[in-house]
């Protein structure tokens, strides 16, 4: 019942405690309500300013200056009634006032104006400083924009008061100035304090990160704005008060090429569009949807399903027409208010912005992938030239082209066929009797398509072709063309997971592998390959490979025919080679020998061939596959050898697009060998290469990843951020989600290492909210809620993360053979609950982590857990809690003495100093201050027992003990003795920071 003074106060008093939104707002209003009939207005106050607070930070700034001007009424009849901060808090809501009078098109800009009038009048009665007067006539003339500059001279030349905006605040509003006037350099130097974290208040630092993210982007500071939007995103989302600033993050995630993620925003703000109480930021979060909206409509995406105004569907097209419709009514409303074209301006020139970067800015984060929808024909090309290869318009020049590439493996090769091949299939171009025979175009095609169904793993579709292609080089008598295709068919089938069986359930013809049957397997692919090369063996005795070529026909060609025979002779050898290659790697980490001695032979084979013919490249080839099964089995050092022969080779060969999976692979052993720096500069130039030569099939997002990990190894932490992102963002477009999802854990990691904790949470919290999405392995998504149940712990977000430990909890109580997990769960559980101040429910999970420790057991997690209820219980309770801390803490080493003394990962001595320091810091919060310094003295002395690895925390309890007795008992001169020993040993045992910061206590106590 509300019917006392006393009781409305306790209910005001619960009420604060609730985070702002609808719940606190309703309670708020019931709260005035009730303390109306009181006598005295004291109470009334009170709750007028909980209604007023609740109004500001949800954005209901239609109703705010209602509840001021009843504020204010009691303040003129009845100032007595108001607390020394709730007078104060008085002036400093007259700003609150002109803000929410600003936010409303309907209320007349002379009664904005009149009230900044009552505001000065008010505040010079008082004798208040006249610098948030002028702040506030600032804001009138930026936001209508009429006499800008020199309200600005009056406001910055003028002195902060006590009642100015906190400082984090005002430097929002000096940067957003320099921004409005095309200076983003020089916001961006302002706004650094704020950015920096090193200025911050209940607004700050999320409303600056919000507007800051384009003027990064613009300054081409690109992994500071991804930062800020992951962090500064958090903060806003789903927060009524916030509509602005989540309409930033939108215009942000269109601009940075990063729709998909915008959606997603979208899809979490819904209730946004719900929210009329501030029409101002209204029309800011609605031109951010607008942005983000026509970015996707002019890709093509109009038809795509996004989430707007409850109640009813939308496509991105349809929103957008709402939206649109809406936001210049807004606009057109504000300025007729203002009799100027300030708001439409602004929002005229939001929505002409383009993307302000090429490719989309990886954000570490998992988004939906929109790209501009294809036309026809590129969707039937499935490739596109690549990136530095010339496409030559008549179409003989185009096949022409295709064909002196493919003649060298050059990677450009790829996208000229699927050039030549579109052409043919629209009409725009024919056969032409200058490129050969029709048979030969349409092999090289059925080449290119079988080459294409390979890398999709369409094993069948993919023989299929290759066979094709034999069959019209036979036809055309082309026996090592036709010898190469089929070899080739039957090396890509020997990778595939078809390839371990026994070749029982289908037999490939020795031609080739057949069609519309099952996989070949293994003997079946093996015995095919062998009559290959016989034939292959048969045609160099009859046309040798060196020397002159004995056919006159042939004798015209010369050269460039030997060359052919020489390379489809050389791709036989390579793909006895890499079939028994696959079929070593089947067998690891014991191969049979028959398997091993195959792949010597083939491999040796294919060496000893390449460097008697003079053909590096395949010499390369061959180096690779010892390589590769070297590193797999250990051998680092004989798998660098052979890459780095393997890379002379490439130099040799003259196709040094040849070099770029070297190299990655490269990069990899010498991470295994720990030199990450050479590792860094070998992917450097893979990636290089690779957008050099436009090699599409390099492997761009495993080279990304491993980037990172060599720049994380080098704590670069910035590159590393940037090229796990990157690698991330890769995974996702190539749909290997559960390989992404990895590299975001490790992503993370690096942030969290890097001090960047709040990204490393957004990170995380994009990792989980797959689960629905992405069939994620248990184990991994458990690792997940875990680091991300951490993470929220470190930012003090301790009932989110203890929600997410619950959702761990529930994950891993099946896991009968982890039950060790269980425990470290259940007690991390019931720690941050107990930081959550759920009490009851932290009990009842600390008894579930005993029990969960007696069936396995985890002594140092379960201490650990009991100190921290020993110190959270007086934190919360004081004195009154302390025979509950000192019963946790006597629970505590009873678990120490149960424990063996062979225990691996167990220091007793460490332990039993723990459970001392503790005891001493909870006796002396209870002013128990003997007792106290025997404990701290206890500790000291079992850590004196850990040799070197005790001295950090000896320090500790020394320090603790020297503050027991001088601040609790007086003693100073036996304070500063105990100190300047404890700080010498430090600097013996090289500990300088702790040995300054005992010599600090020292120099404090000596001066008292």
């Amino acid at each position: 019942m509300l019917d006392t003074p006393e009781a409305v106060v306790e209910a005001l008093r619960e009420n604060d405690d609730r985070p702002h939104g609808l719940q606190r707002t309703i309670t708020a209003e019931e709260l005035v309500e009730a303390a109306e009939p009181f006598e005295e207005p004291d109470v009334l106050v009170t709750a007028l300013l909980e209604l007023m607070s609740a109004y500001e930070f949800t954005g209901e700034h239609r109703k705010s200056p209602v509840v001021f001007a009843r504020l204010l009424k009691v303040w003129d009849t009845a100032p007595g009634a108001f607390s020394e901060w709730e007078a104060r808090q008085v002036f400093w809501r007259f700003k609150w006032v002109t803000t929410s009078l600003l936010q409303v098109p309907e209320v007349p800009l002379a009664t904005v104006h009149g009230w900044i009038d009552r505001m000065r009048t008010r505040y010079a009665a008082a004798d208040h400083g006249m610098q948030p007067v002028a702040a506030m006539r600032y804001h009138t003339a930026f936001h209508t924009g009429s006499g800008v500059a020199d309200a600005y001279d009056l406001w910055v030349t003028r002195p902060r008061t006590g009642l100015s905006d906190c400082e984090a605040c005002e430097t929002r509003h000096l940067a957003w100035h320099r921004v409005a006037s095309g200076d983003d350099a020089a916001a961006l130097d302002v706004w650094q304090p704020v950015l920096d974290g090193g200025m911050s208040c209940s607004e700050e630092p999320q409303m600056s990160q919000a507007r800051a993210l384009l003027p990064l982007l613009r300054a081409g500071r690109a992994d500071e704005a991804r930062s800020h939007h992951l962090t500064g995103y958090r903060r806003v989302r789903g927060n009524t008060g916030m509509q602005d600033e989540v309409g930033l993050h939108l215009e942000f995630s269109a601009l940075s090429r990063n729709e998909g993620r915008g959606l997603e925003i979208l899809a979490e703000n819904r209730t946004l569009f719900d929210a009329v109480g501030a029409p101002l930021a209204r029309l800011g979060f609605l031109t951010g949807v607008e942005v983000l909206l026509a970015r996707l409509a002019e890709d093509g995406h109009g038809d795509t399903a996004v989430a707007g105004p409850p109640g009813r569907n939308w496509s991105a097209g349809e929103l957008l027409a709402h939206v649109r419709s809406e936001a210049d009514r807004l606009a057109a409303a504000f300025d007729a208010r203002n009799a100027t074209t300030a708001v439409g301006d602004a929002r005229r020139a939001r929505l002409a912005r383009r993307p302000l970067l090429e490719e989309p800015l990886p954000l570490g984060l998992r988004a939906p992938v929109t790209r501009p929808v294809a036309t026809a024909a590129t969707a039937a090309d499935g490739a596109a030239p690549a990136a530095g290869t010339d496409v030559p318009e008549e179409f003989t020049a185009l096949v022409g082209e295709a064909r002196r590439l493919a003649a060298v493996g050059h990677p450009g090769e790829s996208g000229l066929w699927a050039h030549v091949a579109r052409r043919l299939a629209d009409g725009t171009a024919a056969h032409d009797d200058r490129l050969g025979p029709q048979d030969l175009l349409d092999a090289e095609l059925a080449e290119h398509r079988g080459y294409e169904h390979a890398k999709k793993d369409r094993d069948a579709a993919s023989a299929a072709e290759l066979e094709t292609a034999a069959g019209l080089y036979e036809r055309l008598s082309m026996p090592w063309q036709a010898l190469s295709a089929r070899a080739r068919a039957l090396a890509w089938l020997s990778a595939s997971d078809g390839a371990a069986g026994d070749g029982s359930d289908a037999a490939a013809p020795t031609g080739g592998p057949g069609t519309g049957r099952g996989h070949p397997g293994e003997d079946a692919v093996r015995a095919g390959l062998d009559e290959i090369l016989r034939e292959a063996q048969l045609l160099t005795s009859r046309a040798p490979l060196t020397g002159e070529d004995p056919s006159a026909a042939e004798a015209a060609s010369g050269t460039e025919v030997r060359e052919q025979r020489v390379l489809a002779y050389l791709t036989v050898l390579y793909c006895g080679a890499y079939a028994a290659y696959h079929e070593v790697v089947r067998r690891l980490p014991e191969p049979a020998d028959a398997a091993a001695e195959r792949f010597e032979e083939r491999a040796g084979a294919l060496r000893a061939e390449a460097e008697r013919l003079s053909v590096p490249h395949h010499a390369a080839n061959a180096r690779q596959f010892v390589a590769d099964l070297a590193g797999r089995r250990g051998d680092t050092k004989g798998a660098e050898e052979e890459l780095r022969a393997a890379l002379l080779d490439v130099d040799a060969s003259g196709r040094p697009w040849r070099g770029s999976r070297i190299r990655a692979v490269l990069a990899q052993v010498m991470l295994a060998r720990d030199e990450p720096a050479e590792a860094a500069e070998l992917l450097h130039r893979a990636l290089a290469d690779a957008a050099r030569y436009g090699d599409t099939d390099f492997a761009l997002a495993p080279a990304y990843a491993l980037l990172g990990h060599a720049s994380s190894h080098l704590e670069d932490f910035g590159g590393a951020v940037r090229h796990l992102s990157e690698a991330a963002a890769r995974f996702d477009r190539d749909e290997a989600h559960a390989e992404a999802a990895d590299v975001r854990l490790q992503l993370a990691d690096v942030l969290a290492r890097g001090g960047q904790q709040a990204d490393a949470v957004a990170v995380l919290e994009s990792v989980v909210a797959d689960e629905a999405a992405v069939a994620l392995d248990e184990r991994f998504l458990a690792q997940a809620r875990l680091s991300l149940a951490r993470g929220l712990r470190e930012l003090d977000e301790h009932l989110a993360a203890a929600e997410e430990f619950l959702r761990l909890a529930d994950a891993v109580a099946g896991w009968d053979d982890d039950r060790p997990v269980q425990t470290l769960v259940a007690a991390e559980t019931a720690v941050t609950l107990a930081l959550a101040d759920r009490w009851e429910a932290a009990d009842t999970a600390y008894g579930r982590a005993v029990a969960a420790h007696e069936a396995a057991p985890q002594p140092r997690l379960i201490m650990h857990m009991m100190c921290e209820f020993a110190r959270l219980t007086v934190h919360s309770r004081g004195a009154d809690g302390l025979d509950t801390a000192l019963a946790h803490l006597a629970r505590a080493d009873a678990v120490r003495t149960s424990v063996p003394d062979d225990t691996e990962d167990f220091a007793a001595w460490y332990e039993q100093g723990a459970v001392h320091y503790r005891r001493a810091r909870v006796l002396a919060e209870a002013e128990r201050f003997p007792e106290a310094l025997s404990e701290a003295e206890a500790a000291v002395a079992a850590h004196e027992r850990g040799g070197e690895h005790g001295e950090v925390p000896r320090a500790e309890a020394v320090r603790v003990a020297a503050l027991i007795e001088g601040n609790g008992l007086g003693r100073f001169p036996d304070a500063v003795a105990r100190l300047r020993t404890a700080a010498d040993r430090c600097r013996t045992a090289g500990l300088p920071e702790a040995a300054r910061i005992l010599d600090a206590l020292r120099q404090e106590y000596a001066n008292r």
